[in-house]
Parts: C-alpha cells; sequence; structure tokens
C-alpha cells in the first residue's frame, strides 16, 4: 500500500497550520494513495470512504459528467480538489440523471478516511482550509454556468479557456499557457454545445488571433473577456 504526507504533497495546504505546528502536522498527517489511470473511472471500488472526508486531488485530471435527457453538462476537476464520487442522490431525485468520470490525466488521490480525519482534526485549521476547497468548486461551477449562457459557442469557448487559465495557467513572453490537452470532445461538454460546433468556434478564435492550438495545451492572447471578469465576481459575491 503506497502512503503520502498530504502537506508535503499540498503545500498551501500546509500553510493553514500555524509555522510552529507545521513540522509535526507534516509528519502526522498520512493518508492511502489511490492511483488512477486514462479511461472511465467508476469510484465504487477500493477509494470509497463511507466515513471520511472524501478523495483529495494530488496531481492530474479528472472529467465529471452529468447528463438528462440527453444533454450533457461538465466540470474539470484537479489538484487541490476533494471528491465524493460515490455520494448519490439519484434516489430521491425528481430529475433522472446519469453520472459519469474519465481520468484525462493520470491521476493520485489521497484517500481522507476517518482515521485520516482524525489526524487532520488534530488541526483545526485544516478542516477549515478543505471547507474553503468546496466552496472554491461550488464557486467555479457557478462561474461556469454563467459563461455556457452566452450565445455564441466561441464566446464560450473563450470564456472557459481563460476561466480554466486562472487556475492552471501560466504567463508566459506571448500570452498565458494553459496545460492541458483538452480535445474538442471534452470543450464540447464544458460549454454545452456539440462537437462540430465547437470545432468551428475555435476556428473562429483562430482566425482572431486569440487563441492558437499548441501540441499540449493552448495559448491565450491578448486580455481576458470583460464579461468573464463579471462572471467570475458575481460567482464569488453570491458563494
Amino acid at each position: 500500500m503506497s502512503v503520502c504526507h498530504i502537506l508535503r504533497e499540498d503545500p498551501e495546504l500546509a500553510e493553514a497550520v500555524p509555522w510552529p505546528e507545521r513540522r509535526r502536522a507534516v509528519e502526522d498527517c498520512i493518508a492511502r494513495i489511490e492511483r488512477l489511470s486514462r479511461g472511465q473511472w467508476s469510484a465504487q471500488g477500493g477509494a470509497v470512504v463511507s466515513d471520511g472526508i472524501g478523495l483529495l486531488v494530488l496531481d492530474g485530471l479528472l472529467l465529471r459528467r452529468v447528463g438528462i435527457d440527453g444533454r450533457y453538462g461538465a466540470e474539470l476537476l484537479g489538484e487541490g480538489d476533494l471528491l465524493r464520487p460515490w455520494q448519490r442522490d439519484d434516489t430521491t431525485a425528481a430529475l433522472a440523471r446519469s453520472t459519469g468520470w474519465r481520468v484525462l490525466e493520470p491521476t493520485r488521490l489521497a484517500v481522507l478516511d476517518e482515521a485520516v480525519a482524525r489526524r487532520l482534526a488534530v488541526y483545526p485549521k485544516l478542516i477549515g482550509r478543505l471547507v474553503g476547497r468546496a466552496i472554491d468548486r461550488s464557486r467555479h461551477l457557478a462561474v461556469n454556468m454563467a459563461i455556457i449562457h452566452q450565445a455564441r459557442v466561441n464566446v464560450r469557448l473563450h470564456m472557459m479557456l481563460w476561466h480554466l487559465a486562472e487556475r492552471w495557467g501560466r504567463v508566459g513572453s506571448e500570452g498565458v499557457l494553459l496545460p492541458l490537452a483538452l480535445t474538442h470532445a471534452v470543450l464540447s461538454d464544458l460549454v454545452a454545445a456539440r462537437r462540430p460546433t465547437v470545432t468551428t468556434a475555435l476556428a473562429e478564435l483562430y482566425r482572431q488571433e486569440l487563441v492558437r492550438d499548441l501540441p499540449r495545451g493552448w495559448l491565450l492572447l491578448g486580455e481576458p473577456p470583460g464579461e468573464l471578469l463579471v462572471a467570475q465576481g458575481a460567482g464569488i459575491a453570491e458563494s
């Protein structure tokens, strides 16, 4: 069984612990690791945590896809996100829906089961920081919803790429590099559009020199769309 020191893997989480206690916290807070390969993923296997906090993404990239009546929405999850994918509410839902997970990049998860929760509880600020992660995820989803309400698909794509770059992007000499190898099919799920429409919309962004397609990601040129800044501000204010 492979284990990790959670706070070594996640320095931002470690910063929640006051410095005098941090070294001890780093040594105390260990968890089992679950490794995922690319492809479809069912969370009903060994990583189920019925009485703990959930799964913390250490690295990698996953796509969560939810469908109602043949229409799908999706979100990307990566380093620092908290998951409880086995927690189902379909039995009481008014609308029948399907949920699926796909691993886009090899992923490592820290299993925060009940034993780990007890270790983390010794340092209460860690629990607060993890709750903050869950709130951040809800804020990202609120911005996603604002984006897919844009009428034009090329605008949705432009805004979505910048929204993802806010988290995963790196500033370079030519623009902002988004190092995510997202297929047109994945992008179509993220912006709630058909794949051929996404391909056409991307061609328009290339023509306008707003985006370049790279072998392992995207280069975003210029400034983020002003409408996205408004949507992000609204998502934060309302959370």
